[in-house]
């Protein structure tokens, strides 16, 4: 397992990213529970851009709680195992368990606000997301944190989000 700081200083981040690297590190310098929800100001989470056995195929959900469409992950809650935390929240939110990286390198960061919910002050989650797999033939399962799954081909023109942080990883994805 790379700690943050490793795989941070190995990742070189688009001009757009700077800034949240910068910040990453300092964050995690400064704050001694950084990856656990209990952090109140933010906290370390790690993301899935999850393609299909072809890898011609990338899976978004419509986030039940955000109301809107992103990739699979979710909160470290203490473990500092980023890659090891993308391909287990992919899994719980995809029902696939045959996951694997592409690489090992951090593929996107990106932080972001969520708001307050249900008397959880709102805070900023830091997100590190790899590049995943699948290498089965199991079939989508839908969980309760999503209103829907749904794959979308390498290309295409119309996805169902403005969000700047999935279309940029989307936009990494195209040329690869």
């Amino acid at each position: 397992m790379k700690t943050l700081p490793e795989l941070l200083n190995a990742y070189t981040p688009t001009l757009e990213e700077i800034p949240f690297k910068e910040e990453m590190l300092d964050f995690y310098k400064s704050h001694s529970n950084a990856f656990e929800r209990a952090c109140l100001t933010g906290h370390f989470t790690a993301s899935a851009w999850l393609l299909d056995k072809t890898g011609e195929r990338a899976l978004l959900m419509h986030h039940r709680k955000l109301d809107r469409w992103m990739q699979t992950g979710g909160h470290c809650d203490g473990d500092q195992d980023c890659l090891a935390v993308a391909i287990k929240e992919a899994q719980e939110e995809s029902g696939i368990q045959g996951i694997i990286p592409v690489s090992e390198k951090v593929f996107d960061i990106d932080i972001h606000e969520i708001p307050e919910y249900k008397r959880v002050p709102a805070h900023k989650h830091l997100d590190l997301r790899f590049i995943l797999k699948v290498n089965s033939d199991e079939e989508l399962v839908q969980n309760s944190e999503s209103k829907a799954l749904a794959w979308f081909h390498k290309g295409e023109k119309n996805l169902p989000t403005t969000e700047r942080s999935v279309l940029r990883m989307w936009e990494k994805w195209q040329k690869l």
